[in-house]
């Protein structure tokens, strides 16, 4: 992974995996499988965030956003990853799963967890614009009637959170640039 001058990351979209961390915890190893996903979607030009379900010990599931491949604004990594998990155990019910995201949940992938009875979430960086987990509201505070989750936070937060940070840098140059994925509409 290199750096320029100002400490940013310099990825390139078709580059090999730029991490190279060696593991300190279960949790670290599967949030690292996280990333992998996570940059899937940098180099498709999808904001990078990456999710792995896992059910005694082994990765059942795999997701990366998808929003704008599939022009459909609920296809985040964690909702993707959820939904290929049901279908992994034949069931709704993601009982003794951890789900691990590299970016702290939306409202959205959060109550699709409590849905889901996900008991266990690991996520990587905090989310000030829409994270549930108390960056922006916290979801997960209130007891739930029917079912509660440990969270554990920040693992490989730095990791994270400069793959976010790059891919919206990048996404501003480009954009002071005029390079824009899409066109202003006509007449607005």
């Amino acid at each position: 992974m290199k750096k320029n001058a100002t400490g940013i990351m310099k990825l390139k979209n078709d580059g090999p995996f730029p991490f190279i961390i060696t593991p300190q915890d279960e949790d670290e190893r599967f949030m690292l499988e996280a990333l992998k996903e996570a940059w899937k979607a940098y180099q498709r030009e999808e904001v990078p965030v990456g999710a792995v379900l896992v059910h005694q010990k082994q990765i059942i599931a795999r997701g990366h956003n998808q929003v704008e491949m599939l022009k459909d604004a609920t296809a985040h990594a964690e909702m993707l990853c959820i939904t290929a998990g049901e279908s992994a155990l034949d069931n709704w019910r993601l009982a003794e799963t951890t789900l691990y995201c590299t970016v702290e949940p939306c409202a959205m992938c959060a109550g699709a967890m409590l849905l889901a009875r996900v008991p266990r979430l690991v996520w990587g960086a905090p989310d000030i614009r829409h994270g549930a987990n108390g960056s922006w509201v916290n979801l997960f505070s209130q007891p739930h009637p029917t079912h509660t989750m440990s969270i554990r936070t920040d693992v490989l937060r730095e990791l994270s959170a400069g793959l976010l940070k790059e891919f919206f840098q990048k996404r501003r140059l480009e954009n002071d640039r005029g390079f824009e994925r899409e066109p202003p509409l006509q007449g607005s």
